[in-house]
């Protein structure tokens, strides 16, 4: 959990600097005070939530476990609370080898105080933001670049995706996850939308006007969702898709 916070800090420190450029909270020797050091982690634990959310893979699987309750017509089964905590240990799941690979080049360096708190953010801002480059789609990526207006010289260095600011890659990356989950959700809406037609035509079929066709389907989607092991090819397919 330290490093999960440690990771998340080092995001929200680079973000910071590259929205105010002109703040440089080192010292001498390229340490950190130990007053400012406190300051910030008192700052990240209020803003963890949110870094939790706008930089990791949670945004693309509570959308789909959200919308997949309203696909089988249960909208408050699960309750939010059990969705948004399997939301998080999939989040902590699929995020796992970014937090070791965090762990091993930037978080045991500074333990063994062989590199600079400065260094240690950058190696893990940039190891979080190529995570958050790979999963983001490149049409994103360049609306993004293009309302930021970055200056000319900014511009070119970009050689490559791993060189955006963060302060671009963060809202691609966000608008990216969301437009992934719906596309998700889609797909995962046909046969419950098939099973409702069918229901809906037989009772028409044979008069039964007064019950609402959900009330008759929705037996059959559950049945449909549990025999064919729904919530395992859910989970398999979200982790998947970061791989």
């Amino acid at each position: 959990m330290m490093l999960i916070i440690l990771s998340l800090l080092s995001v929200s420190l680079a973000f910071s600097q590259q929205i105010i450029p002109n703040v440089d909270l080192r010292v001498g020797t390229g340490q950190l005070d130990t007053s400012i050091r406190l300051l910030i982690l008192l700052t990240i634990l209020s803003l963890a939530p949110s870094i939790l959310i706008m930089t990791t893979s949670f945004i693309r699987i509570v959308i789909v476990l959200s919308l997949l309750r309203q696909a089988l017509g249960t909208p408050t089964v699960p309750p939010n609370q059990v969705i948004v905590s399997l939301a998080l240990f999939l989040t902590f799941f699929i995020m796992k080898p970014v937090f070791d690979q965090i762990n091993q080049e930037a978080l045991q360096p500074l333990l063994k105080k062989q590199i600079t708190d400065q260094v240690f953010f950058e190696k893990t801002s940039s190891i979080m933001k190529s995570f958050m480059v790979k999963n983001t789609r490149k049409e994103s990526l360049k609306v993004f670049l293009d309302m930021a207006n970055l200056p000319k010289e900014e511009r070119e260095k970009i050689k490559r995706p791993e060189d955006i600011p963060l302060s671009v890659v963060v809202p691609a990356f966000m608008v990216s996850e969301i437009t992934t989950a719906f596309q998700i959700v889609f797909l995962l809406y046909l046969p419950f939308l098939i099973i409702d037609l069918v229901v809906a035509s037989i009772l028409i079929s044979i008069g039964i006007l007064m019950i609402p066709p959900q009330i008759i389907s929705l037996p059959f989607k559950i049945m449909l969702f549990v025999l064919a092991n729904g919530w395992e090819l859910v989970v398999l397919s979200l982790v998947r898709s970061y791989q």
